[in-house]
């Protein structure tokens, strides 16, 4: 198969895993390649569909990079404030976030979250929090993890054990790099499923402040 060809249909492959995620409306969302990473373009009306298209492409077989240029357009009337409210709302009915450690600011609907928090997980999963919220554009995450929470503990090995736990064999394909709290994981592994167990895993250890993901899908 020749390059345009293989680009043509991993395309094309893209456009039925948009069509088959009932989450989207693939109606309104172009999908193209461009130098081998697969752009995604339109105009959806939350930020939670944005976000679904853009782990949908990912779940292709031979997808490595997405560019998501998707334009949020919101439906209805809410304000700055009718937002606000809600991101509040949503962070203190998450059992497992130290909600009154993350502040929030509300700007022509792009939410920014700031604060501290014991563990990295609470970082993503105070943005994951606030993604499917109606009206919300954009989220910039600023949380970081409290050096004070911090547990002493041997972190590279606590890693590497629960990759080996967690991800089977494919930890074995997994290089493992700890420098000042700052944890970055590289490697290839066979699908984008297998890179979230990977980098999830990662984010429960105590000890780590940050983490920079480099790991590859190489199907």
């Amino acid at each position: 198969m020749t390059t345009v060809a293989y680009a043509t249909t991993v395309v094309s492959q893209v456009v039925d895993e948009l069509n088959w995620d009932s989450r989207i409306d693939a109606a309104r969302i172009h999908v193209s390649n461009v130098g081998g990473v697969i752009r995604l373009t339109g105009k959806v009306h939350n930020f939670a569909e944005k976000n679904a298209a853009q782990e949908a492409a990912h779940r292709v077989r031979g997808v490595v990079d997405v560019a998501n240029d998707i334009e949020v357009v919101p439906i209805g009337t809410r304000t700055d404030a009718d937002i606000a409210h809600a991101v509040r709302h949503a962070l203190e009915w998450d059992v497992y976030l130290p909600h009154e450690q993350i502040q929030s600011t509300v700007s022509d609907a792009w939410v920014t979250l700031d604060g501290t928090v014991p563990y990295y997980f609470q970082v993503e999963d105070a943005a994951g929090a606030i993604r499917r919220l109606a009206g919300v554009r954009g989220v910039t995450n600023k949380i970081r993890v409290d050096p004070d929470a911090l547990v002493p503990v041997a972190v590279h090995e606590a890693i590497r054990t629960a990759l080996q736990r967690q991800a089977g064999r494919e930890a074995e394909r997994i290089d493992v790099e700890v420098v000042g709290g700052e944890l970055t994981l590289s490697g290839r592994v066979r699908s984008w499923a297998e890179k979230c167990a990977i980098v999830g895993a990662a984010g429960h250890v105590p000890g780590i402040l940050a983490v920079n993901d480099r790991v590859r899908i190489d199907p």
